[in-house]
């Protein structure tokens, strides 16, 4: 039997495009990011009322002319794809076409291009893998398909895993880091592929299910090895099992859901991201804030991204 839950609004602010939310255990702080401000975002979670409160945002220079859901049009400026942490506190940002070091004294420094100057595409979701490497993604900004990449940061080179994607999205891991999961959203697509994390060595990448009803969008692993998958259009989160059994659903007041991440000391707070983008807010005034659910099981920890040694 499915189970049933309704995730209840957490935030006061409203986000253009919110997205890949961050458990950053060693400082108690929930990290997000707006991909059309060019912003990542700093946040207190208060784990018994689900309740998310805003503290801190570093700008990287937003978009001009607005988004439409997860496709971009006549976009100008930068975007923040996703971001990840280190034990130190130092980020990994994704902009637009590069991935940038913040220290703990908020300098930036270029680590790697990811993609060419000027193309049509962008950096999209990114994750750290068991070893903490950090993986990233890439989206068409036009009707381009089959030519985004998703890459593995090793120091500051880019290692290649995918080049034939079209909408590269949510990335886990099973609970012994052996097996890695990937979305493509443009097909509804959900991969998987052996994966030794010492590492970071794949195996060859094999269709593991397709979301016929609702776009897949961020993803995240509960400790029992089941994928929380946001549905973007489908206004819900899906849990799922590796096969692909559909084991819950989580009701989100707005359609437009971007990301799930178990969060808070104990790891059994699911926080979801949703996008203002397009929607009507008198229709959805739900759209663009974050959401949170208790739905009875807890998270992988999400590792801490190693930085390069200097």
């Amino acid at each position: 039997m499915t189970r049933q839950f309704t995730a209840t609004q957490a935030s006061g602010e409203v986000y253009a495009l919110g997205e890949g939310p961050v458990w950053d255990p060693a400082r108690q702080r929930l990290l997000w990011v707006d991909i059309d401000a060019g912003a990542v975002h700093e946040g207190r979670l208060d784990p018994a009322t689900g309740a998310v409160a805003a503290t801190t945002a570093h700008t990287f220079g937003g978009t001009v002319g607005g988004t439409a859901g997860n496709t971009v049009g006549n976009t100008v400026g930068n975007t923040v794809g996703a971001v990840a942490v280190s034990a130190g506190g130092e980020l990994v940002v994704a902009e637009r076409e590069v991935l940038t070091l913040v220290d703990t004294a908020g300098r930036r420094t270029e680590l790697a291009r990811v993609l060419p100057p000027g193309v049509p595409s962008r950096l999209n979701d990114g994750a750290v893998d068991p070893a903490g490497r950090f993986l990233i993604g890439s989206m068409a900004l036009d009707d381009r398909e089959g030519q985004e990449v998703l890459v593995r940061l090793d120091g500051t080179a880019c290692v290649r895993l995918d080049d034939d994607l079209t909408l590269s999205n949510g990335l886990a891991w099973s609970p012994a880091g052996d097996r890695m999961y990937s979305i493509d959203s443009t097909p509804h697509v959900v991969w998987e592929r052996d994966y030794d994390p010492a590492t970071g060595r794949t195996g060859p990448r094999r269709e593991l299910f397709r979301l016929a009803d609702g776009m897949p969008d961020g993803m995240c692993a509960d400790a029992e090895g089941n994928l929380w998958i946001a549905v973007f259009g489908g206004g819900r989160v899906e849990c799922r099992d590796p096969g692909g059994r559909l084991l819950a659903t989580v009701e989100v007041g707005a359609p437009n859901v971007t990301c799930p991440a178990f969060a808070g000391p104990d790891l059994d707070v699911l926080v979801i991201t949703t996008s203002a983008s397009g929607v009507d807010p008198a229709e959805h005034p739900g759209s663009g804030h974050l959401f949170t659910a208790q739905v009875g099981v807890r998270g992988l920890a999400t590792p801490y991204w190693v930085p390069p040694r200097s």
